[in-house]
C-alpha cells in the first residue's frame, strides 16, 4: 500500500532558490515561505478525510511534516546544488543563453511550485482571514527585503565608514524578491478565494474545480495578461549606456520598432523592465551574454565577436516583472497540487 503520509520531523532548513549566487539565502527563503506556521497541516489532511467524529478526535500534531514534498524538496535542492557547481563544464546543466530548456532551467520552477503545495496546507484551516492576510504580507516583505539585501549588489564603502549601498543602482527585483510576490499573491488566493461556502465533500476532479473555481479564474487571467502584453505590446527603439573606462559612458542604440518579437534585444519583457524599474535596476550580466551572437566561446562566456550586436552588453533582469506573471502562475499550479493532496488519498495495492 502506497499513500501520502505525513510524518513528524524537525523544521527543514533548505533553500528556496535556484542560481549559484542564492545559496548563501537558502536557509532564509526556507524558513520565511516553506514551512508552515500557523495551521496543524496533519489535523487538516485528517479533517478533509475522516469521518466527522474521526475530525473531533484527531489530535494536535504542530511541527508534521508532509514526506514527499519533504523529499521533491530535497531533491530540488541537490538539484541546485549540481548545477551550480557542473554549469561549467557541462553546458547541458548550465542554464540556457536564450532558447530552449536546460537542467538548470527547471529549479526555479520547482521551488515555486513547492511553495504552492505547502500554501496549501499551511492555510487549510483560518480561523481569521484579515490576521492570516497580515501574516502572509509581513513575511512577504521580509522575504523581498532580504532578496534586496543579498541581491540588490551595490555596496559601497565595505570596509570604511563611507559603507552604504547605491540606490540609483540597486537591483529591485531578484529570485527571492519574486519568491515573494508569488507567494504572497498565491496566499491571497488560498486566504479568500476558497469556496468556504461549498460544505460538499469533494470526491471528484469535478468537485476540486469547482471549490477552488476563482483560484483557476485568477491563474486564467494572469496567463491571458502575460500573453496579451508578451505579443501584443509594441516595442520601439531604445538605447542605453554602459560605464567605460576614465569615468566616461558608451552609448548604445537597439533597433526595434517590432510587435511580438521574443529574441532578446526587442521583447515586451525587457521593455517593461526598463520603463518601470528603470535599466538602471536591471541584471547587469544576462544570460544572453553567452549566446552565439554575443559571444565567441558559446554556450559558455567570453569576449565579444567582432561584429556583436549593439544589444549585448544591455542589462536585462530575468526576474521581471512581466515573467514574474508566470511565476505567481506556477505557484498557484502547485497551490492545487496541494489541495488534491489534501483532499485524496491515494491508494495503490500491488
Amino acid at each position: 500500500m502506497v499513500m501520502y503520509e505525513l510524518i513528524k520531523g524537525d523544521e527543514a532548513t533548505t533553500p528556496s532558490t535556484p542560481n549559484n549566487e542564492l545559496s548563501n539565502v537558502v536557509a532564509a527563503a526556507d524558513n520565511a515561505l516553506l514551512s508552515p506556521h500557523e495551521d496543524d497541516i496533519e489535523a487538516g489532511v485528517r479533517n478533509a478525510t475522516n469521518t466527522p467524529q474521526e475530525k473531533e478526535e484527531a489530535p494536535a500534531a504542530r511541527g508534521s511534516r508532509l514526506v514527499s514534498l519533504d523529499v521533491f524538496r530535497g531533491f530540488t535542492v541537490a538539484l541546485m546544488i549540481f548545477v551550480d557547481y557542473a554549469g561549467a563544464f557541462l553546458p547541458a546543466t548550465n542554464h540556457s543563453p536564450w532558447n530552449g530548456i536546460t537542467l538548470a532551467d527547471v529549479v526555479m520552477p520547482f521551488f515555486l511550485f513547492i511553495v504552492g503545495v505547502a500554501l496549501a496546507l499551511t492555510y487549510k484551516r483560518v480561523s481569521s482571514k484579515a490576521i492570516a492576510t497580515k501574516k502572509a504580507v509581513l513575511r512577504a516583505m521580509k522575504l523581498f527585503i532580504v532578496g534586496l539585501i543579498v541581491q540588490g549588489g551595490f555596496f559601497h564603502g565595505l570596509h570604511n565608514l563611507t559603507y552604504g549601498v547605491d540606490i540609483l543602482r540597486i537591483r529591485w527585483m531578484g529570485i527571492l524578491q519574486r519568491i515573494a510576490v508569488a507567494y504572497l499573491l498565491a496566499a491571497v488566493c488560498e486566504i479568500w478565494l476558497k469556496n468556504d461556502d461549498d460544505d460538499s465533500d469533494v470526491y471528484s476532479g469535478y468537485y476540486l474545480i469547482r471549490r477552488y473555481r476563482f483560484q483557476l479564474l485568477v491563474s486564467l487571467i494572469l496567463t491571458t495578461i502575460y500573453m496579451v502584453l508578451l505579443y501584443g505590446l509594441y516595442v520601439p527603439d531604445w538605447e542605453y549606456q554602459i560605464p567605460v573606462a576614465g569615468s566616461k559612458t558608451k552609448s548604445f542604440s537597439v533597433k526595434c520598432g517590432v510587435r511580438g518579437d521574443i529574441g532578446p534585444a526587442c521583447n515586451a519583457v525587457g521593455m517593461i523592465d526598463r520603463q518601470v524599474l528603470g535599466i538602471q535596476h536591471l541584471y547587469q550580466r544576462p544570460m544572453y551574454e553567452r549566446t552565439k551572437q554575443c559571444s565567441i566561446n558559446s554556450p559558455a562566456s567570453g569576449p565579444l565577436p567582432s561584429d556583436a550586436p549593439p544589444w549585448c552588453q544591455a542589462p536585462f533582469d530575468p526576474e521581471g516583472l512581466l515573467s514574474s506573471v508566470m511565476a505567481i502562475v506556477t505557484c498557484l499550479i502547485g497551490l492545487q497540487f496541494g489541495h488534491a493532496i489534501i483532499h485524496f488519498k491515494v491508494l495503490v495495492i500491488y
